[in-house]
């Protein structure tokens, strides 16, 4: 919000007009548009009212990046299901280009990520900032739109992680147990436990897990690199494997609905903007994770797709569009079948890590802006917001359990993660309007304005064609489009309560006092 925004810079840090960026050695912001962290608590008690907690600065752009690594994951997770509907080519072209357009919307928000520097809302914030002054019910719908998609994706990976164990290691555990409500099954459970350990580990601060980002994203770079290079090398890829299944109107319906799947795996590389305020340096380290993260997996979305599919075939992984990479790693190295899935579960560990990160702090950050209720506004002694972690499990716990295949709600909640982008890039040349003095340690050129309204534009007709044509590609229909909706009608009442119930309740009590403590220094004068 306006209230947390830096103020105009002045002198050599300052920005000097179009195109122009922080460079080395140049200050803005109190040099990296970072904040100090509050005393403690414990030795100056008198502040710890004014000094509340506050998101621990330790994050580097190379953490965001190693964040960022969640999408390759997330590209091997849905590749298969794609080539077998498109084609080789089909898929490749659509990878592709919704790489490319996640690569110019994550250029504007370099741009933005340093105009909100203390804000863990991430796209939600800078949509919320954008649309304020015009609809101010933008703020809610934004947020949540965001945070479900993120953070349900939890109980998404975490069955498939259960299936891949007892699948590889324990096919014998075909048990169910009824409880009346819900059935627990072997899958089901190694979720929850898979979960609940996330949790954990992020209670003690993303700090800590960040060794373990850094293990899983290095096991998954194993098998991107074996699966891009040694197709080439075998001596077995064909070009004559790739096809191009997308004809006529229907195809362009197709690929527009195909578009609106991949957008949470193609545009999530925004993710690294979410922890700004946990970077060092803002400014320098949140556009660097953003431009690594993007033009890291644009390279990735291209070539994998394009070797993987010369050399397996677009009919064997129509087949087994999940575990098709096991084979094929098995081809190709030679064996080493228990290998593979170890490196298939740590890509997934890193979607959960990374999406139960990003939403808890999204959570937090509408209670604390007052989109949302306040009490998920708040963080513990750790820093860490707590209580948007307990709703987080409670809610993936409650997904895995109930619905056990929720695939279709994940893809559901695109409905408002591709709202929330439409949102966060013509927020962007609105802002440009509506506050042109505002401090912007990162200028982007001025071509940028129309180009994100354009964007923004074929983001909507993506919407809306691939919101109503969920049935094309089999992860849904009309009842899923419900859902999505709401989802985004609860985010307004919920606005709408601490609007008009929670925020008049506390100027109330803070007027009443205020009040008496006005009245007992008058008696004591």
């Amino acid at each position: 919000m306006s209230a947390s925004t830096p103020k105009a810079a002045s002198g050599p840090g300052a920005p000097v007009g179009p195109g122009s960026s922080v460079g080395p050695g140049s200050s803005v912001s109190n040099a990296s548009g970072s904040v100090s962290n509050p005393p403690d608590a414990a030795s100056h008690p008198a502040d710890a009212a004014s000094n509340p907690p506050a998101l621990a600065k330790k994050m580097r752009w190379y953490d965001g990046f190693a964040m960022s690594l969640t999408m390759p994951a997330a590209l091997i997770a849905s590749l298969g299901a794609s080539i077998g509907g498109l084609g080789a080519w089909g898929a490749i072209a659509l990878w592709a280009g919704s790489m490319l357009l996640a690569t110019v919307a994550n250029w504007i928000y370099t741009e933005l990520a340093a105009m909100f520097p203390e804000s863990s809302g991430g796209i939600a914030h800078y949509a919320t900032e954008g649309w304020k002054k015009r609809a101010p019910f933008v703020g809610p719908l934004a947020s949540i739109g965001y945070w479900f998609p993120w953070t349900t994706a939890l109980s998404v990976y975490a069955g498939i992680i259960g299936s891949l164990v007892q699948a590889q290691w324990f096919p014998g555990q075909d048990w169910s147990l009824d409880l009346g409500i819900a059935t627990l099954d072997f899958p089901i459970v190694v979720g929850i436990a898979v979960i609940v350990l996330l949790f954990g580990a992020a209670m003690f601060g993303l700090h800590a897990a960040m060794w373990v980002v850094y293990v899983t994203g290095g096991m998954l770079l194993v098998p991107l690199a074996v699966f891009i290079v040694m197709p080439f090398l075998s001596g077995d890829w064909h070009a004559s494997n790739l096809h191009w299944n997308l004809h006529g109107g229907a195809g362009i319906r197709e690929s527009l609905v195909w578009l609106y799947v991949m957008a949470w795996t193609s545009f999530g590389v925004e993710v690294c903007a979410t922890f700004a305020p946990e970077y060092k340096d803002t400014v320098k380290d949140t556009s660097r994770a953003l431009r690594a993260g993007v033009l890291f997996s644009l390279g990735i979305f291209i070539l994998l797709p394009l070797a993987l599919a010369g050399y397996v075939g677009e009919g064997p992984i129509a087949l087994d569009p999940t575990t098709f990479y096991v084979s094929a790693f098995n081809d190709l190295v030679g064996g080493a079948a228990d290998l593979m899935v170890v490196f298939l579960i740590a890509s997934l560990l890193l979607i959960m890590i990374t999406g139960l990160a990003d939403g808890s702090r999204v959570l937090y950050n509408m209670g604390k802006e007052g989109t949302t209720v306040k009490q998920v506004g708040v963080l513990n002694r750790r820093g860490v917001p707590a209580r948007a972690l307990v709703i987080a499990l409670v809610v993936n716990v409650v997904v895995l359990v109930w619905l056990k295949t929720p695939l279709a709600i994940i893809v559901t909640g695109n409905l408002g993660y591709i709202l929330t982008h439409v949102l966060a890039i013509s927020g962007f040349a609105m802002l440009r309007k509506d506050r042109p003095d505002m401090a912007r340690p990162i200028r982007l050129p001025n071509f940028f304005i129309p180009l994100a309204w354009l964007l923004a534009a074929f983001l909507t007709v993506v919407l809306v064609v691939g919101a109503t044509g969920f049935s094309i590609t089999g992860y849904g229909g009309y009842q899923e489009l419900g859902i999505a909706c709401g989802v985004l009608v609860l985010s307004v009442l919920l606005w709408m309560y601490r609007k008009h119930v929670q925020d008049p309740r506390d100027a109330a009590s803070a007027s009443a006092s205020a009040s008496a403590t006005e009245s007992a220094s008058a008696r004591r004068g």
